[in-house]
């Protein structure tokens, strides 16, 4: 048993005895009957009690149990000579581990796959920063606490020893933090890891304590929570130019593909954002939950109620002593904050929906569809459904039904300054960013990408099922609601597929090159890489197929839009199309590349 083993179960023994009445059973002999009592000393005296019979099993009981624990106790104290001199540690405030216990509970998440930016961690512990501290931070379910735990079990062996792990709790302060820092720092401790630290309430406006006191004394201290928003505030106030930041929130394809070994986009589509809770979450109550954060859409509610919403309204009321609600103090005061963030997030998902009903969902699209429902080889999947509807006024009613339900979630009080107010602390968190696009004719309309793409589908999904229902459009029959059910979330895929390509590549392109959407007289490319010191470009078409037909490539082809592209952006050296089948060259130059090699190759980009 190693020494941090036996003092903890000396304490435990000790907890237990402080429970137990003092006192061992004797038996004396009364009237020739020999009859149980409780014996102790009391101020150098010894006193006795009766046990009278109803009490007496349990007297008995409790009395054995004090008679074992002595023992054991006993036993301990004199099998480890230093365990009196351990037992004289401090007693610390907070949850905090260290040594051969946490050792312990570390190795085993060592054994697990890293996430990308646990090199950015390394290189913070390398780096010689004093007085700046790390900042890990993201959404609930993207991998921090492990993280930690991994940092812990690669320390060299010679430096775990002078390792702590403090887990905050609500009902922690700054104050309990500091006495414990205070007390680590004299004993000797040089990394300090210190997890959900945003729960202590006064962490955001005294968080500078951390940075210029005991990093400045040369501890290396990283700080971990899902509150990011409380990071975000503090970057701008109390930790200002003292933090090295590293976040989780964003897991590209390549990542996620790697940690969740999985190869299809398509389930990256549907799930991708958070990692799976019981592969690669510890100590974090949400690990007990069966499903994973995108599962359904009660699910995902769930999770935008509790990561997102929760994460606003938190650091909003422990900043400033609340200063920072701004416009949104009036939502949190009547209770309706949480339902104003949700609505605007959905807001958010039915302009992405609406945007590719009218982008893609088109007669020739149907026809497409109906073509090959036609041509089905299986005689049971063979039909002439979507040659019997209104395709152009199916289109219509779900555009209109769109559009309605958008209206009806923004008259609900929600003012523009709070929708403001709202899209900024969402990108604060990293869970929406701007898209990359540029416009040769006009300028840009506002349009936004989510970090988390199971998020975004799953609420499609939802939202999709909901209008399939609609009176109206129920009027169809089972099997073409189905079909055109199907064909929607088709088309949402497939523009999830642009948004991601676009996303991963942007992020991973070294600063001379920059990826965008590009919108052209009449068309538009679905990403062009322009790299400015060739003065070159790439031009690439994203298609959620894996089948290969002309029409995917007709803006590639045409060449007055692609004169209009080299007259900004140099010559074009590559047209791709990347989709779901096969990768290969055509004979006119245009290059098919599977969609899943395009985006696991990002991960070898500078």
């Amino acid at each position: 048993m190693s020494d941090q083993a036996v003092i903890q179960r000396i304490h435990d023994i000790e907890n237990q005895l402080a429970l137990i009445p003092p006192g061992t059973v004797v038996y004396k002999t009364i009237r020739g009957k020999k009859q149980p009592y409780l014996q102790w000393r009391e101020q150098g005296k010894t006193k006795s009690k009766y046990i009278k019979m109803d009490g007496r099993e349990k007297a008995i009981e409790k009395a054995t149990l004090r008679k074992n624990l002595t023992a054991e106790l006993e036993q301990l104290k004199s099998s480890f000579p230093n365990a009196e001199a351990l037992l004289q540690a401090p007693r610390y405030r907070m949850n905090v581990k260290y040594g051969d216990r946490l050792y312990e509970q570390a190795k085993e998440l060592a054994k697990l796959e890293r996430r990308d930016c646990y090199l950015k961690v390394q290189k913070f512990l390398q780096l010689q920063l004093i007085g700046r501290v790390g900042l890990l931070y993201g959404l609930r379910r993207t991998g921090k606490t492990t993280l930690l735990f991994q940092t812990i079990a690669d320390l060299p062996e010679e430096e775990r020893s002078r390792a702590v792990y403090i887990k905050a709790k609500n009902t922690d302060t700054m104050a309990d933090l500091d006495a414990d820092l205070d007390e680590l720092s004299k004993r000797g401790y040089r990394y300090v890891f210190i997890d959900e630290v945003t729960l202590l309430h006064d962490f955001i406006d005294t968080a500078s304590m951390i940075s210029d006191v005991y990093a400045m004394m040369g501890m290396k201290i990283i700080l971990s929570g899902t509150d990011s928003l409380g990071f975000w505030f503090s970057l701008t106030q109390e930790l200002y130019d003292r933090a090295f930041t590293i976040h989780t929130t964003y897991i590209p394809f390549y990542e996620y593909s790697r940690l969740m070994k999985i190869q299809d986009v398509d389930e990256y589509i549907r799930y991708g954002g958070t990692l799976k809770p019981l592969e690669l979450a510890f100590d974090d109550p949400d690990a007990l939950d069966e499903d994973a954060a995108f599962r359904d859409d009660e699910s995902t509610r769930r999770y935008i109620d509790t990561a997102i919403c929760k994460n606003i309204q938190r650091s909003l009321q422990y900043c400033e002593r609340g200063n920072y609600f701004r416009h949104l103090r009036t939502l949190y005061e009547a209770g309706e904050l949480t339902g104003a963030i949700n609505r605007i997030i959905e807001s958010m998902n039915h302009q992405f929906l609406l945007s590719t009903l009218m982008g893609q969902f088109k007669s020739h699209d149907l026809g497409s569809a109906a073509e090959m429902l036609r041509k089905q080889p299986d005689p049971a999947k063979r039909t002439r459904i979507l040659d019997k509807i209104d395709r152009e006024a199916v289109t219509q009613h779900l555009m209109q039904l769109l559009d309605i339900r958008r209206q009806e979630e923004m008259q609900t009080g929600i003012t523009e300054a709070h929708v403001k107010e709202i899209k900024e602390y969402l990108k604060a968190l990293d869970l929406v960013v701007d898209c990359p696009r540029r416009n040769l004719v006009a300028s840009p309309e506002e349009y936004v990408l989510f970090t988390q793409p199971g998020m975004r589908y799953c609420q499609a999904q939802a939202l999709v099922y909901a209008l399939v229902k609609d009176p109206e459009f129920g009027a169809c029959s089972e099997i073409e609601r189905k079909l055109a059910c199907d064909k929607i979330l088709d088309d949402v895929r497939g523009r999830m597929l642009e948004d991601i390509v676009l996303l991963d590549t942007s992020r991973s392109l070294p600063k001379h090159r920059k990826a965008f959407k590009l919108i052209l007289s009449r068309s538009e490319f679905d990403m062009v890489i322009y790299d400015s010191i060739e003065n070159t470009c790439e031009a690439y078409e994203v298609k959620h197929s894996d089948v290969i037909v002309p029409r995917q490539y007709h803006v590639l082809s045409d060449e007055e839009q692609c004169e209009q592209v080299m007259q900004q952006y140099g010559k074009i050296t590559r047209k791709c199309i990347i989709y779901k089948g096969k990768s290969c060259m055509l004979d006119n130059g245009i290059e098919y590349i599977n969609a899943e090699e395009y985006l696991t190759s990002l991960s070898d980009k500078p």
